[in-house]
C-alpha cells in the first residue's frame, strides 16, 4: 500500500540543474577518494581529501554535524554496512573492501553517492568483485526502471525497488539488507518518498518529471540482518559477512532520468534512457 501522508518536494527543471551542481561535487569528491584508496591510507585521510574538494567548490558536506554525525563521510568496511565513522586510526589493509558515501550541499541543494572500492588486492577475491558488481549493476537496473517508468507515464516506485531485488536475486545468494534504503533528496538531504531495495512492480508513489530520489543497493555476502554499533552510528552484519553500499541520486524528467552525481549524467550505462537535459551544463 502506497502512503498518503508523503511530503515529497517536486522539482522544476531549473532547481534539478542546481541539484545537478551539488552532484557534480559529490561524483568529484568521491573520484578523488577512489584514485586515494590504497593499503596503509587511514579513513580519516579520505575524509580530509572530501572536506578539500567540498570546500573548493564553494559547498559545504550533507553529512558533517548531521543530527551529530562528525565526519564528512561514511566510510565503511569490510563487516560494516553503512555510516561508518572515520578516523586516523582506522587504517586500510591489503584486501579490504571500503563503502564511501558523501553528500554536499551547494546554493540550498544537495547531492549524495555512495562508491564501494578494493582496496589493492581485494578483487583477487572473486567473491568481493562479484559482489561489488552485483550491487552496482542493481543500482543501474533500478535507475533503467526509473527512467522507463516516468517516459511510459505509468511507473510506480515499486517497480524501482523490484527492479533493485530482481537484479541482485538474478547474481547470487546475496543479503538484501532490510531497514535501510534510497530516499528522496533536494532542499534535505532525506526527503520522501523512502525507496526499499525490494518490493512490488506497480506499487508506491508515480514516477513523475520532478520527482528526484537516491537509489542506494546494500548488499551482504551472508545474511542480511544489521546491527548498529555503540558508536550510535556503525551498522555492521551479524554474522560478520562482506557488505557493499553504492548509491546515486537521480532526477525524473519528461524523457528519462539524470544521474545527478555521474560525471557522464548516467549516459555510458544508460543510453537513451538518460534524458536530453543531461546535454545541458549546470550553473556555474
Amino acid at each position: 500500500m502506497a502512503r498518503h501522508d508523503l511530503e515529497i518536494e517536486y522539482k522544476s527543471p531549473e532547481q534539478i540543474r542546481l541539484m545537478r551542481a551539488a552532484g557534480l561535487v559529490v561524483a568529484r569528491a568521491l573520484a578523488a577518494m577512489r584514485e586515494a584508496v590504497a593499503p596503509g591510507v587511514s579513513t580519516g585521510d579520505l575524509d580530509a581529501i572530501a572536506a578539500r574538494v567540498i570546500e573548493e567548490a564553494g559547498a559545504v558536506p550533507s553529512f558533517l554535524g548531521y543530527h551529530g554525525y562528525p565526519a564528512t563521510i561514511c566510510a565503511s568496511v569490510n563487516d560494516q554496512v553503512v555510516h561508518g565513522i572515520p578516523s586516523a586510526g582506522q587504517v586500510l589493509k591489503d584486501g579490504d573492501l571500503i563503502s564511501i558515501d558523501c553528500g554536499a550541499v551547494l546554493n540550498g541543494w544537495h547531492g549524495d553517492a555512495a562508491i564501494t572500492v578494493p582496496v589493492g588486492s581485494a578483487f583477487d577475491d572473486g567473491r568481493l568483485r562479484r559482489l561489488t558488481t552485483a550491487a552496482e549493476d542493481a543500482l543501474w537496473a533500478g535507475i533503467a526502471a526509473a527512467a522507463r517508468g516516468v517516459r511510459s507515464g505509468r511507473g510506480r516506485l515499486g517497480d524501482v525497488s523490484f527492479a533493485i531485488e530482481t537484479a541482485i536475486r538474478g547474481a547470487g545468494r546475496y543479503g538484501i539488507v532490510r531497514g535501510y534504503g534510497g530516499h528522496g533528496i533536494g532542499t534535505e538531504m532525506h526527503q520522501d518518498p523512502f525507496v526499499l531495495n525490494h518490493g512490488r512492480p506497480g506499487s508506491g508513489v508515480p514516477l513523475v518529471p520532478g520527482l528526484c530520489i537516491a537509489i542506494e543497493p546494500m548488499l551482504t555476502l551472508g545474511k542480511p540482518k544489521t546491527a548498529e554499533l555503540d558508536d550510535g552510528w556503525t551498522v555492521v552484519t551479524v554474522d560478520g559477512s562482506t557488505a557493499v553500499h553504492v548509491e546515486h541520486s537521480v532526477a525524473l524528467m519528461q524523457d528519462g532520468v539524470w544521474v545527478l552525481t555521474a560525471e557522464d549524467g548516467g549516459r555510458s550505462r544508460l543510453g537513451e534512457l538518460i534524458t536530453a537535459e543531461a546535454e545541458v551544463a549546470p550553473p556555474a
